[in-house]
């Protein structure tokens, strides 16, 4: 037995020493050489050289000033990286309905037009740092008016900030909202208005 057991544990030992140390440090030392930004986190700085947040991460932004992402159910206020999640509910579930049903309403308040799914729908992680282009046009009237711009300038900042499909096959086209507020910030700085 005790020959047996010998090589087993030295296989033990040198697996979990090759594929548990060498091989992570070995790939994290090789992605920061050859892709620092993304290996760092994809992070986003504004003007002043601060970290604002990440390329891939949502935030909440609820001023009238900037374009807000889709409700989120990560955590207990939303977008909360700690708990990212959804929400879990299925479509015939009454608090679901009942929480898209109010936050149509309130989108129907600022606005007649057509309200775009992904604006009362939480995504899968609940940190989708992206909207669609739609429910971004959405919203041009009320940052143009918040920020005392002209409607179609605003909507030059989005459609700077729109991606396209991945490989010009996978996905929709996107929306970043982070990408689009720190734009309005540098186009329209809050003192001037």
């Amino acid at each position: 037995m005790i020959a047996n057991l010998r090589p087993a544990v030295v296989s033990m030992v040198l697996f979990t020493a090759l594929l548990g140390l060498a091989y992570p440090l070995g790939v994290t030392g090789l992605a920061q050489a050859l892709f620092p930004a993304q290996a760092g986190g994809s992070l986003i700085r504004n003007a002043s050289g601060e970290i604002v947040g990440s390329r891939f991460v949502g935030q909440n932004f609820k001023d009238e000033a900037y374009l807000r992402p889709r409700p989120s159910a990560a955590g207990k206020d939303g977008y909360d990286a700690s708990g990212s999640s959804g929400s879990n509910l299925g479509p015939l579930n009454e608090d679901l309905a009942a929480r898209i049903k109010t936050d149509a309403e309130a989108l129907r308040a600022e606005s007649p037009a057509p309200i775009p799914v992904d604006a009362v729908t939480t995504s899968g992680s609940g940190l989708d740092p992206h909207v669609s282009p739609a429910n971004a046009a959405r919203q041009v009237a009320r940052i143009a008016a918040a920020r005392k711009a002209q409607p179609a300038d605003v909507l030059a900042v989005i459609a700077a900030n729109t991606e396209g499909s991945t490989f010009g096959l996978l996905g929709e086209p996107r929306v970043n909202v982070l990408g689009v507020n720190l734009a309005l910030d540098a186009r329209w700085p809050r003192a001037q208005r």
